[in-house]
């Protein structure tokens, strides 16, 4: 795996290699979305993606994206590991850069997300808010977390 590689200007094959990198990720550890959500969702993901301020990823020896953060503020609004790469550190090697580089503080996951909330916790983030539903209005219950 190559270094941290900072998005300044993102291609259209940054934009579908991510899109890829996010739907491999969720439909590993969002096991309570249907496909439907996931589809229904994607568009606030691309959107997301052009609205954070700092997008990092890590490549392959190939160039090909396999995690991705995005950072707004201080605050990571995104983060996402290819299915296949789960459990190599990406997503630890990631979330160390943003919380010594870009002085991260928060993050929100999923309360049925149990492997990301689990991840975060074992970052050091600790749960100080809950609500009921997520932005877009659904049933899936958001924590909010802070180092």
């Amino acid at each position: 795996m190559k270094n941290i590689d900072v998005l300044n200007n993102i291609t259209d094959k940054d934009i579908t290699n991510i899109l890829e990198v996010w739907e491999s990720s969720v439909k590993a550890t969002h096991l309570f979305l249907t496909q439907s959500d996931i589809i229904s969702l994607k568009p606030f993901v691309e959107e997301g993606i052009k609205f954070v301020s700092h997008l990092a990823v890590l490549r392959d020896d190939e160039d090909t994206i396999q995690a991705f953060i995005g950072v707004h503020d201080n605050k990571i609004e995104m983060l996402f590991v290819k299915d296949t790469c789960r459990g190599l550190g990406l997503g630890k090697h990631l979330v160390t850069w943003a919380v010594n580089t870009l002085n991260v503080k928060f993050v929100d996951v999923n309360e049925q997300n149990d492997q990301g909330l689990g991840f975060y916790k074992y970052m050091g983030f600790k749960v100080f808010d809950r609500s009921e539903l997520d932005e877009q209005g659904n049933p899936f219950p958001i924590l909010y977390m802070r180092l």
